[in-house]
């Protein structure tokens, strides 16, 4: 049986172009990020205080979490009381996730002069006032910083706790550094034109309550922890990627596209590295491709 060479002289021609197109791809990525600015990973910030509630761990341990707020934590999705009574119904409840930063311990002393633990958690400006004003909130949002801490530090604390109506914190509340991140740049790809990617800076943010778009996300390998992520978004009504903007947190994807076309925002099982993540449009197949490094386990 004779075996067409012609036939598999395409395929190895195919690949061979394939594989070019694909350090083509590498390579302008390396370029367009070589030209960004380089940005620390962190930041210190010193958050301003809030109020403070008292609680003990299973040992008896009294425990103070002093909550306090910042303008640069980011904002938890403002949703109404009936949404979150939903959500909390729900099979999923840990849908809605309130950005935080938690603290290291401190040990202070207590007004009877004995010694306690104080954890500082610092949230957004806007959150505090609902969580403030809100029982509702307030209370979910207790509950959802102390398994922050228990989940952190590995202790278990009681649900019981109270807040201090004198004082707004407990001993002195600390600077803390918090990771910055960038929004990652969307490389425009054309298969009619020569297959060269063109990049598009992303500028500005919207809001929009447009459809959620069909996804799927790939794990390599499928098998243990991933090395990284891959995303595939189709946005079949999207002609540019102008039109895009992508937000990329460290367990989160919020995709925009604007005018009011698309909206997507939804958690990933894994922590990525942002820094390292790349987005490509491919403007024949209007698919969006998004590549996430997972953080090692």
């Amino acid at each position: 049986m004779e075996t067409d060479k012609s036939l598999l002289s395409a395929e190895r021609n195919a690949e061979m172009e394939e594989a070019l197109y694909e350090q083509m791809l590498l390579k302008a990525k390396e370029e367009i990020q070589s030209r960004l600015p380089n940005l620390s990973e962190s930041k210190q910030i010193r958050p301003q205080p809030g109020f403070c509630i008292k609680t003990r761990t299973s040992k008896n341990t009294k425990i103070f979490i002093n909550i306090c707020k910042s303008s640069h934590i980011p904002a938890a999705p403002d949703i109404s009381e009936a949404e979150l009574v939903a959500i909390l119904e729900s099979e999923d409840p840990s849908g809605y996730r309130v950005p935080m930063s938690i603290g290291e311990p401190h040990v202070e002393v207590d007004n009877s002069g004995s010694g306690c633990t104080a954890y500082d958690i610092v949230i957004n400006n806007s959150f505090f006032d609902k969580i403030k004003d809100n029982e509702l909130f307030r209370e979910f949002f207790v509950t959802v910083a102390m398994e922050g801490l228990e989940n952190k530090y590995e202790m278990e604390l009681s649900r019981e706790w109270r807040m201090l109506k004198n004082r707004k914190f407990m001993g002195s509340i600390f600077d803390q550094n918090i990771r910055t991140k960038s929004k990652p740049i969307i490389q425009e790809i054309d298969p009619s034109v020569s297959r060269n990617p063109q990049t598009k800076p992303l500028i500005s943010e919207i809001q929009s309550s447009s459809v959620v778009p069909e996804y799927t996300i790939v794990a390599e390998p499928s098998q243990g922890h991933p090395s990284f992520l891959v995303a595939e978004i189709s946005l079949p009504k999207v002609s540019s990627v102008r039109s895009l903007v992508l937000d990329l947190g460290e367990d989160r994807i919020v995709l925009l596209a604007r005018p009011d076309l698309y909206h997507l925002d939804i958690f990933i099982p894994y922590n990525i590295i942002q820094e390292e993540s790349g987005a490509q449009f491919n403007k024949s197949t209007k698919v969006l491709t998004i590549t996430m490094p997972v953080q090692p386990s």
